[in-house]
């Protein structure tokens, strides 16, 4: 079984939790140590008292440890990516692809550490000096999802402890396994006890007890928008700092003078791939009357190609659906998108494989409006629907027609239009000619309205959440 990490110990819970394999349901990955409520308050008792000495720790030892961490997720990629497509369904590909991912973020981070910087300025005073500063927040609390169960905690746990915070690192419960082991390389990578700490758990329990705790000083959280509501509902009124990535419901727009490859190729990379589990995901493929024959009829041809399979096995292209509860979803929302009037082009239904296990045809829809549900809320499973265009402005309207606000994408060969659409999506991150899904580590991630709230994740932006600023002024 393994522990939560408390304290630079391995603690056992409260309770066991069974990791299953989504891709073959008779495969156990291994049980894991559920903590409580009473645990995650111990977690942050530690990282109060380590938090003093390891605030003002040499930028060297931080920038070492987390090289450290870096080095050994990389050179482990292909082991912690079996790992993570075992237990979260992410074809093999993918998983390392993530794990990689992850190695670089706590590489770029160790970087990060070495460039702490700061200001000095005149005061309109004669005589005095003015420096401005950045110092840790405090004790972080983390709270991360089960679709990225690596790589979304490297980027919240990298930037934390290279910038002075000490951590309390709460992850998903259905991929216990990633977290597990990146904890693991965590604890001997020379941080000392308490700066760094694992519970793994409920989030009505585990979660809420970082929310309400009063030495919880910010709470970075990624997941739902339900979630994240009673997130700020728990920790605004005592005036933690807050940094939370929600949902999201992004349109992909194609207009008549795209490339019509590229914009297929956008589309089932956006839409499908990693399950359509991603809240990048391009659930809303909006094209203009003209090219909307053409691209259904070449989008239809590689739906219908994708591989449906064991997350691990060679050749998958799309893996199962993380556990029976999201397939439920996933199947109810097919069932509405058909009530509402929508047409089912392809896909849609259960298919069986050789194992057992939570593994759905990508679906594909037509004739959708914007009103319809399918439409306007986040399904989190391989489902798109089209909906056609007028003309440029029209899909635009439609593209911000959405509560949502993550990310937008456009394919087009028309530099205005690209133009247009970079300053007027009203979304945090924009896409011309490439998937809605996938980002780079070193710039900044994060959406508008209720997809986002709080500063900006990854790159040198995290240092707006992870650091709170100072000014100081000085006399001879």
């Amino acid at each position: 079984m393994k522990s939560n990490y408390i304290a630079g110990e391995w603690v056992a819970g409260s309770s066991v939790r069974e990791n299953i394999n989504p891709s073959d349901v008779s495969d156990v990955v291994g049980h894991y140590a559920q903590a409580d409520a009473k645990q995650a308050q111990l977690a942050v008792e530690a990282a109060v008292d380590a938090f003093q000495a390891w605030s003002v720790s040499g930028v060297q030892a931080r920038s070492d440890a987390l090289e450290a961490v870096a080095s050994e997720v990389l050179a482990r990629r292909a082991e912690l990516g079996e790992l993570l497509a075992r237990e979260e369904g992410k074809t093999l590909p993918e998983a390392q692809a993530e794990v990689a991912r992850a190695g670089q973020i706590f590489r770029f981070f160790a970087g990060e550490a070495l460039r702490q910087g700061g200001e000095k300025a005149p005061s309109v005073r004669p005589g005095i000096e003015v420096e401005i500063t950045r110092e840790p927040v405090g004790v972080v609390g983390l709270i991360t999802p089960w679709n990225f169960p690596v790589a979304i905690p490297a980027w919240k746990i990298a930037p934390a402890l290279a910038h002075g915070n000490c951590v309390v690192f709460k992850p998903a419960e259905l991929v216990p396994g990633s977290a597990w082991a990146l904890a693991e390389i965590i604890s001997r990578a020379g941080f000392p006890a308490g700066v760094f700490n694992l519970v793994m758990g409920p989030g009505s329990e585990v979660g809420q007890a970082l929310i309400n705790h009063p030495s919880v000083d910010a709470l970075s959280f990624t997941g739902s928008t339900g979630t994240g509501a009673r997130v700020i509902a728990g920790a605004a009124p005592r005036r933690a700092k807050l940094q939370l990535e929600m949902g999201g419901k992004n349109p992909l727009v194609v207009l008549d003078d795209a490339d019509l490859a590229v914009a297929v190729e956008c589309a089932v990379q956006g839409s499908y791939y990693s399950t359509g589990q991603r809240c990048t995901a391009s659930s809303r493929l909006i094209v203009q009357k003209g090219i909307l024959p053409r691209f259904v009829a070449a989008l239809r041809e590689r739906v219908e190609a994708l591989v449906v399979d064991d997350a691990r096995k060679p050749g998958t292209q799309i893996g199962p659906v993380v556990d029976q509860s999201q397939l439920d979803v996933d199947l109810e929302y097919i069932a509405i998108g058909q009530q509402e009037g929508a047409r089912l082009l392809c896909g849609g239904q259960r298919v069986q494989r050789a194992t057992e296990g939570f593994f759905l045809q990508p679906a594909l829809f037509v004739d959708a409006s914007p009103e319809m549900r399918i439409a306007r809320e986040e399904i989190f499973g391989p489902v798109a629907c089209v909906i056609a265009a007028d003309d440029y402005e029209h899909a635009l309207t439609l593209a911000n027609d959405t509560p949502f606000g993550l990310t937008a994408g456009l394919c087009t060969t028309s530099l205005r239009h690209a133009s247009h659409f970079k300053r007027h999506a009203k979304a945090g991150m924009v896409m011309v000619n490439v998937p809605t899904a996938g980002v780079d580590y070193h710039v900044p991630f994060g959406g508008r309205k209720a997809s986002s709230y709080g500063p900006r994740e990854q790159g040198r932006h995290a240092n707006e959440f992870f650091t709170t600023v100072k000014t100081a002024y000085t006399a001879p």
